[in-house]
C-alpha cells in the first residue's frame, strides 16, 4: 500500500517565528500560520471565510537548507506564503498533569513568498539562501543576491 504525506498551504503568519536553539547547535522555527476555508453560511446564505489554524515548525538541516534561519531572518507577522511540508504528529507527557497530549504539526520543506515583496513589487519570491551562503556550505539552493 502507498503513502503520501504532502502538505501543500497558502496563509498568513499570525505572529513573528519563535526562534528556539538547542545544545546540540539545532535551531527551529515555531511558526503560526493562518489558512481561511470558505463555506455558505446555510442562514445568510453568504460566502464567509472560516479560519484554520495550524502550527508550522521549519528546522536547520545539518547538510541542506537552513530553514529556521532563513524564516527567523525574513518572515514576519502578516506577511502571506506558500508552504509544503509534512504532517507530524508531535507526542508528549504533560509537566503537571502527566497526561499524554498529542498535536499535529506541518514540518516545513519549503516556503516562497506571495503578494507584493518588500520593494514593493508584485509577484512571488522562493525563500532561498545567497549564494555567498551556498558557496560555504551552509546548503539551499543559491542565488547572487538575497531576493528581496
Amino acid at each position: 500500500m502507498a503513502n503520501l504525506n504532502k502538505v501543500m498551504l497558502i496563509g498568513r503568519l499570525t505572529r513573528d517565528p519563535e526562534i528556539k536553539e538547542f545544545s546540540n547547535g539545532g535551531k527551529v522555527a515555531n511558526i503560526g500560520f493562518v489558512v481561511n476555508n470558505r463555506r455558505k453560511n446555510q442562514q445568510s446564505g453568504q460566502w464567509e471565510e472560516v479560519p484554520v489554524w495550524v502550527d508550522l515548525k521549519a528546522f536547520n538541516r545539518e547538510s541542506g537548507r537552513k530553514l529556521a534561519d532563513l524564516v527567523e531572518k525574513y518572515l514576519h507577522k502578516g506577511q502571506q506564503v506558500y508552504v509544503e511540508g509534512r504532517l507530524v504528529l508531535e507526542e508528549w507527557t504533560g509537566k503537571e498533569d502527566g497526561k499524554k497530549q498529542s498535536k499535529m504539526v506541518v514540518y516545513v520543506d519549503e516556503v516562497e513568498f506571495l503578494g507584493k515583496r518588500e520593494d514593493g513589487s508584485a509577484g512571488s519570491s522562493e525563500l532561498k539562501e545567497p549564494a555567498a551562503a551556498k558557496a560555504s556550505g551552509a546548503g539551499g539552493e543559491g542565488m547572487d543576491e538575497v531576493p528581496f
